[in-house]
């Protein structure tokens, strides 16, 4: 079956950039967010809007979800939605971060529907989003994975099929984990060399070069020595992910005490109010030491 029409649940700060991408490569696209004004723009483009997750579903050969939360997957999935309206079958993406438990759930819901569900969250930030070089991690059947091959390689760069249903998800837990960490090394580096009257520029090009160099450090290190906290991703989604990693390991019986302290110290974050800021606003944590 090829992929002509794609229904898009979903157009913040990350579904927006896919969505122009996969217009760019042909595609149509019919889409839908809670807030309609955020998808104004793209139905300038080109975009039709529709006015429920149900009526994005209708009519699409893919449908590709991209939400805030796993109760929003799970609401837009069920409750009489997508699932429940996709043309038979058709191909259900989820692409947005969330529970591998979910991403099963979704799978055995859709097969018994005739539908072919895929679990396929991304890396890469609001930049990667906008370029089309996201790194996309995938489950379910492999053959669904290949079919969708065009629509994938249409917003990412690195797409790697991770085997059956939730492995997609678990993939991601397994990049949040090493994020988590990182973030904190990142901050603590460069307001390391500010204390020490060192020129930060001068001492990124040295550090994000050699062993220390990470997508992090050279793209989100920059924006922290700029003051930018704007979201490319938001922090109180990655708390959300942060906290189904904890939640995950916990069930496997794994400890992750560089994970437990990130959470932390974004929780504090959230808090004093950053829960919207990007997440490089983890720097604002050093200013006043």
């Amino acid at each position: 079956m090829a992929v002509k029409t794609i229904g898009f649940v979903g157009t913040g700060v990350m579904g927006k950039g896919m969505i122009r991408n996969l217009m760019k490569a042909g595609f149509a696209l019919q889409v839908y967010n809670r807030t309609k004004s955020k998808a104004d723009d793209l139905v300038s483009e080109g975009a039709v809007w529709k006015s429920s997750p149900e009526e994005a579903a209708e009519g699409a050969d893919a449908v590709i979800t991209m939400v805030g939360y796993p109760k929003d997957v799970a609401s837009v999935y069920f409750d009489n939605g997508i699932i429940d309206h996709a043309e038979k079958g058709a191909y259900l993406i989820d692409m947005t971060t969330s529970s591998p438990q979910l991403a099963e759930k979704i799978y055995k819901a859709a097969a018994e529907k005739g539908l072919h569900a895929l679990d396929a969250p991304v890396s890469g930030g609001d930049v990667g989003a906008k370029n089309g070089t996201l790194s996309i991690m995938i489950g379910g059947d492999s053959k669904d994975a290949e079919t969708l091959a065009p629509v994938f390689q249409a917003m990412g760069q690195k797409i790697v099929y991770q085997g059956k249903a939730g492995s997609g998800q678990h993939t991601k837990m397994a990049n949040q984990i090493a994020i988590a960490s990182n973030m904190i090394g990142v901050a603590e580096a460069l307001a390391y060399a500010k204390h020490a009257g060192l020129d930060t520029d001068t001492v990124m090009e040295s550090i994000e070069t050699g062993a220390a160099g990470s997508w992090s450090l050279t793209n989100l290190g920059r924006r922290m020595l700029k003051g930018d906290f704007e979201p490319g991703f938001y922090i109180k989604h990655l708390i959300k992910d942060e906290r189904i990693a904890l939640e995950s390991a916990e069930a496997m019986g794994m400890d992750a005490p560089g994970l437990a302290l990130s959470k932390k110290i974004y929780d504090e974050l959230a808090e004093q109010g950053e829960e919207n800021s990007g997440t490089q606003a983890i720097y604002k944590k050093y200013w006043n030491q």
